[in-house]
């Protein structure tokens, strides 16, 4: 593995612990018969106590005294709301909640929360604490200030703008955010509240205006619940809320009506091409109409969990145990008052994307005509037995369901009769329910994928494909590859990159080359500074804040990495590899210890590139140049995943070129590496 490739690819390793338990002397019984499983346990939910402001706002309050904490949620139930060109607004409302009131200052507000140990967020629907009970009102009184007596700055506002369009480009690359994008405008339309997504040209035409007026029309009392569990006393927070919350004004909500929304008509793929995706994203969807109080809600729970909820479930035995095309597949199906959206898939190799396809229809068939077994459904019961069981245990689970009882319209032993619900589904119903809500024939098929790897094999598939782009428009089929013309070689080609950076007299004549990249990890900013020395003295140091958290240094025999502090000897053969690269610039030897392939003319963001296969012993990998400039655009290294021992492909991508010395470099580099994305801008050259 190369210098670059090692340094990209560091992985840290969890190290997990093992506690012993005491065993008790247990009876003998006999492990060849099954136990019988018994009646579903009675559940006895304590109920909140409850009371309303004139205002509106409702609240429920749970007293446990097992601990000293106390923890609180303030829950706005809006109409979902379309945003439009304005998308956006809600989300930097949410930002600047919390950013000083007007009694006390952003800071001196958080100095405060961290001085009583205590946690307090806010969003657009809502508000949320937690604190010791000893500490309860003055955090208590903290958090209503702040929901109810916000100050918006312009400096903060700008601030959060530009977070947010960080976060939008951040996106651009990753294949699970433009499938979650286009998922929803394809199944719900641009116009519905739920298709509509967040762009940089939406938050340009935001203002402070509009966040503000966001706030005064939506966030009021009359449609909100305060839910407080935990160390309290039910009087003294009657008291405490009337004190806070008391003179909250309610307001005329606007009325909203979303539009309907159509499956359809036929089984359609959507295709979204990423050309420089390592994985792509398969999801088959249909919008259903589903609700908590729907006599359906139980046996769909169940179904769902056989059918994509779980490990064991029919498709993720398939797709992670069966093929080995993923780590994990899942499907999901939550009720919603409006409208819900059932979808099953999983993150993919762009080379098995067709087979994921068919793999998952034919599961949908299969749950959809065959019946479950007895023992399946019996463990799946039992597993939610369990989950129910130990969850109701927790005074924030009781308070959350009674949230839900008053929000969705419940019957009051909505929760009390659960169990008994969920035992009560059988075979049949799970076969119904499937039918109903797990379509196969007015379903969309959505790809995110890189089109020259995965178009293929969809090509082969009985549905029609369909082509739109990240943001959900309809588009053109993309250009695939085309064969390579005579004439061309892998030394013409080479020849012609070496002439259009700076020529192979020029290239030669560099001794030395020191660089300084920098790449945006999390919210780090990672320094990496390289040295290459001929005939082949490397170092490579990345430091975050000045201190270094990974180095590797080779001087021309032998070499080391240091990592937090520990030194690791390089092993032989990856010395042998750092060895066998001759020269700061490997294109000009290229030829000598590899074999080389031009295997045909693939597009890459809107360029022809001449494909070139670099064969060095069994390792494989591929350089793509520029047909017109002849610059090298693209790069993939086919690597072993030391976690997983899986082959996987790092990418890098190249652009920005400038001049150095008469030398043309790429001072703009983007990797897709172990399904991150990085983007690395190059800060300086110096060349000797």
């Amino acid at each position: 593995m190369k210098i670059k490739t090692i340094a990209l690819f560091i992985i840290s390793i969890a190290i997990m612990s093992c506690s012993s338990t005491k065993v008790k002397k247990m009876k003998k019984f006999d492990r060849n018969t099954q136990p019988v499983a018994g009646p579903a346990p009675t559940v006895n939910l304590k109920k909140p106590q409850t009371f309303s402001l004139a205002n509106g706002l409702k609240i429920l309050v749970v007293e446990n005294h097992k601990l000293p904490r106390v923890s609180v949620k303030l829950s706005i139930d809006n109409t979902p709301l379309f945003e439009g060109e304005k998308a956006g607004v809600s989300s930097l409302l949410s930002e600047l909640l919390g950013t000083g009131t007007t009694h006390i200052s952003k800071n001196d507000f958080n100095e405060k929360v961290d001085f009583f140990g205590a946690d307090i967020s806010y969003g657009s629907q809502g508000a949320k604490m937690n604190s010791l009970s000893k500490f309860f009102p003055e955090v208590f009184s903290l958090l209503a200030d702040g929901a109810l007596n916000p100050i918006f700055t312009e400096d903060e506002f700008q601030k959060q703008v530009n977070l947010l369009l960080e976060s939008i480009k951040s996106e651009e690359k990753d294949v699970n955010a433009i499938a979650s994008r286009v998922e929803q405008v394809l199944s719900y339309g641009r116009n519905h509240a739920y298709g509509e997504f967040i762009s940089k040209k939406s938050v340009s035409q935001i203002t402070l205006q509009d966040v503000q007026a966001l706030y005064d029309t939506y966030y009021r009392p009359n449609n909100a619940y305060l839910v407080i569990v935990g160390d309290v006393d039910f009087n003294a927070v009657k008291e405490l809320v009337t004190t806070n919350f008391g003179a909250w004004e309610k307001g005329v909500l606007p009325e909203t009506t979303l539009p309907t929304v159509a499956n359809v008509s036929q089984t359609e793929i959507n295709f979204i091409n990423m050309p420089n995706a390592s994985q792509s994203v398969v999801q088959a969807m249909n919008t259903v109409s589903l609700k908590m109080s729907d006599a359906d809600y139980h046996a769909v729970l169940v179904a769902n969990h056989i059918f994509g909820g779980s490990f064991n479930s029919y498709l993720n035995m398939n797709l992670r145990e069966k093929q080995g095309f993923t780590y994990g597949a899942r499907s999901s199906l939550r009720p919603d008052q409006y409208i819900s959206r059932f979808y099953a898939g999983a993150q993919v190799r762009n080379e098995v994307v067709g087979r994921t396809v068919i793999e998952i229809v034919k599961e949908l068939k299969r749950i959809r005509t065959e019946k479950v077994s007895d023992e399946v459904l019996k463990n799946v019961k039992a597993s939610y037995t369990g989950k129910f069981v130990m969850a109701v245990e927790k005074p924030k689970t009781v308070a959350r369901y009674a949230l839900n009882i008053e929000k969705n319209n419940l019957s009051s032993d909505f929760y009390t009769t659960f169990l008994q619900k969920i035992n009560a589904v059988t075979a049949d119903d799970v076969l119904r329910v499937a039918q109903k809500y797990f379509s196969v024939e007015n379903s969309r098929i959505v790809v995110v994928s890189k089109a020259i790897e995965a178009l293929p094999e969809l090509d082969k598939l009985e549905y029609p494909i369909f082509y739109f782009d990240k943001e959900g428009n309809k588009t053109s089929r993309p250009k695939m590859p085309i064969p390579i013309p005579k004439g061309i070689t892998p030394k013409l080609v080479l020849n012609n990159y070496i002439k259009a950076i700076g020529g192979r007299e020029k290239l030669e004549a560099v001794t030395v080359i020191e660089t300084v990249e920098e790449v945006q990890v999390s919210e780090m900013l990672l320094t990496i500074t390289k040295t290459h020395s001929i005939p082949n003295i490397i170092s490579l140091d990345q430091t975050i804040g000045g201190q270094s958290v990974f180095k590797i240094v080779y001087d021309g025999a032998t070499g080391y990495a240091l990592q937090n502090g520990q030194r690791i000897a390089i092993p032989t053969d990856e010395l042998a590899k750092i060895e066998a690269t001759k020269g700061i610039f490997e294109e000009i030897y290229l030829a000598e210890n590899n074999k080389l392939s031009l295997l045909e003319i693939v597009p890459i963001n809107e360029k022809n590139t001449y494909k070139m296969e670099v064969v060095t012993g069994d390792e494989t990998s591929y350089k793509f140049f520029d047909v017109a400039s002849g610059l090298l655009v693209q790069e993939e290294e086919i690597i072993t995943n030391p976690e997983s021992q899986k082959k996987e492909t790092i990418t890098t991508t190249f652009s920005d070129y400038k001049t150095v010395n008469g030398i043309l470099f790429p001072f703009r580099k983007e990797t897709n590496s172990v399904g991150k994305q990085n983007e690395i801008l190059t800060k300086s050259i110096v060349l000797k």
